[in-house]
């Protein structure tokens, strides 16, 4: 697992990913077989795929490539109702008027032939909310076939579900919000990621509701944080309590992430591992140790050594002597007496296609 630095939360890159729904997931399909010179033909289809709620939306603008394979795209459309893009990923954005316009980024500007690229975004609306009714790849008009336009068509899909009122949501990419000494976030870093959208009753309650596509490599990190700042040595005792409720699809794991020494060590718990997912490293035992038994695993990213405790079973809830597993890894000699830092626990998600829900029932982290 590779680790880099988000606005005040540390996120990960990995081996190996939304927004309130109060109105029903819309669904466009546009086929194109267009004419464009024969060095570089183009045609393309756009599936547009909106959550949204008062004020606000995500969308995924899945884009595949139908013509001959290019190096640099440039996708665009026109707002028919005023709608704002607020942030966007997967391809750089802008907007002048209604028009919006997503260019490559540097690391997906080959689109080859039948291959996809997913852009998404969060935006404002007033009033409606109308998808846009065409799109163009490279300045050639998706248009069903040359000369005709094939109306747009709505496909239904799942509906996630989160509570209509609570104290904080949000759909940035690095939402974050602050509650009794914990602070939450959203925390989307992964490359190729779709939506996400996190809410909160307090630290303790709280969600995420995810639609990342079925590829590999972590997406996001969504998770709640309390911060020790203590010398192991001078801990007396550190435990942590959870209770999750987890889709039985997707690929994802139900993990805490513990900093130490300025980020120099990560102790990942995996508690749930579901899917095609797996730690950085190398086996090196089993050990039973903080109320767990776990597979250990042990690596390095470049950047810091990883420790990944994979327990044996999965389990939704229960408490860990967090203590206990970091002395544990002191006593094996891989570190010193390290200065803990954060204490995370959340959902480390690759893949949760169609909008997966994710709900920490409760969660505490304690320590003296």
């Amino acid at each position: 697992m590779r680790s880099t630095r988000s606005p005040g939360n540390p996120r990960r890159r990995l081996r190996a990913g939304l927004a309130l729904a109060t109105t029903p997931l819309l669904g466009i399909g546009l086929t194109v077989v267009s004419t464009a010179p024969a060095s570089a033909a183009t045609g393309c289809r756009v599936n547009y795929t909106v959550n949204q709620w008062s004020g606000g939306f995500s969308a995924n603008v899945a884009l595949t490539n139908l013509g001959d394979p290019l190096n640099g795209w440039r996708l665009e459309w026109t707002f028919p109702s005023g709608q704002t893009v607020t942030q966007g990923w997967g391809g750089e954005f802008s907007q002048s008027g209604a028009r919006v316009t997503v260019t490559n980024a540097s690391w997906n500007a080959a689109l080859g032939t039948n291959a996809t690229v997913t852009p998404g975004f969060n935006g404002s609306w007033t009033g409606t909310n109308s998808p846009p009714t065409s799109f163009s790849l490279n300045g050639v008009p998706c248009t069903g076939a040359p000369g005709t336009t094939q109306p747009p068509t709505s496909t239904p899909a799942p509906t996630p579900s989160q509570p209509g009122a609570v104290a904080w949501r949000s759909s940035e990419q690095w939402g974050t919000w602050t509650n009794g000494g914990y602070t939450l976030y959203n925390n989307i870093w992964g490359s190729g990621a779709g939506s996400q959208t996190i809410w909160a009753n307090s630290y303790s309650n709280w969600g995420v509701t995810a639609n990342h596509p079925n590829t590999g490599g972590v997406k996001s990190y969504p998770n709640a944080t309390r911060n020790v700042n203590r010398n192991l040595s001078a801990i007396g005792s550190l435990t942590s309590s959870f209770n999750v409720t987890v889709p039985n699809g997707g690929a994802y794991a139900s993990t805490y992430d513990i900093w130490a020494d300025n980020h120099a060590y990560e102790i990942m718990l995996w508690m749930n591992k579901t899917g095609p997912v797996g730690p950085l490293g190398s086996l090196q035992t089993t050990a039973s140790v903080g109320g767990h038994t776990w597979q250990v695993y042990r690596g390095s990213n470049g950047a810091n050594e990883v420790f990944s405790f994979i327990r044996t079973g999965n389990t939704n809830s229960g408490t860990v002597d967090i203590r206990a597993v970091l002395n544990w890894i002191r006593n094996a000699g891989w570190y010193g007496d390290v200065l803990v830092g954060d204490v995370q626990f959340g959902y480390e998600i690759t893949s949760s296609a169609g909008g997966l829900n994710f709900t920490t029932n409760s969660f505490s982290v304690s320590y003296s």
